[in-house]
Order: C-alpha cells, then structure tokens, then sequence
C-alpha cells in the first residue's frame, strides 16, 4: 500500500536525523564528518583516517568523489541560512582539500593533516551554539 507524501513526512520527522530542523542537520554533519575523517584509526597509531584519507589514494576520481561528499556538508550549511562568507569559507576548505589531494604522493600525506570537512564542521557548530542554541550537545 503506497503512503501519502504527507505520511512519509512524518516517518522521517520521527526518525532521529532526519528532518531539516537545525538539531537533525547537526546529527547528519557530525556523521558525515565522522565517516570521512575518523572512521578509523592507523593500527598500532593514534592517528585517525576515514573515508576522505582512504577514497583519496584512489588518483583524481577519488579526491572529486570525497569533494562531492564534503560539499554536502556545505549545501546543508546553506540550508541552516549560514552567511554567505561562511559558506565561501568551507567551499575554500574543499577547494583546498581537492586540488592538494590530486598531486600524487603529496595529496596523500595532505589529507592525513588538512581536515576539510573537521574544518567546515567547526564552522557550522559555531552558526549552531550562536543561532539555534538548543542544538547545543554537552560533550565530556
């Protein structure tokens, strides 16, 4: 039986994560971040690495394939009405991110230490504690 768009609605606005209010904007940001930047760490280090590191060794294709999914994270920053300098900033931490991490060996290495999408993460918290204060997460 096929459901209306009006229910459908309401499933993902009960579901965790999954609305467009700024706390289900957070939770879906700091996920993504997590997956592309400290999924894992190095065995035997305490350096941790995720997909953006891993998908990156792969030349050109995965470093426009990371960058796809850091742009999310900008689109979802414009769509919690973030500035437009603020938007330019983390569009900047990519731009960074991708043409670094094409060189071959260097773009490598760059990635374990230009953390685009932990960058652009900072910048949207900061929008969040200061315009919609009750998505604040206390963190130990």
């Amino acid at each position: 039986m096929p459901i209306s768009q009006e229910q459908f609605a309401q499933i993902a606005k009960d579901l965790p994560g999954m609305g467009n209010d700024p706390r289900a904007v957070r939770m879906r940001v700091e996920a993504l971040e997590k997956v592309l930047e400290r999924a894992f760490h190095i065995p035997g280090t305490k350096i941790p690495v995720g997909l953006d590191t891993v998908i990156g060794l792969v030349p050109v294709l995965g470093d426009l394939v990371t960058a796809a999914m850091g742009a999310y994270i900008v689109w979802e920053g414009r769509n919690l009405g973030m500035s437009k300098w603020q938007l330019l900033r983390m569009s900047a931490n990519i731009g960074i991110d991708t043409a670094i991490g094409a060189v071959p060996f260097l773009g490598d290495a760059f990635d374990l230490v230009w953390r685009s999408n932990t960058r652009n993460l900072k910048i949207i918290r900061k929008h969040l504690d200061k315009h919609h204060p009750s998505t604040r997460i206390i963190e130990r």
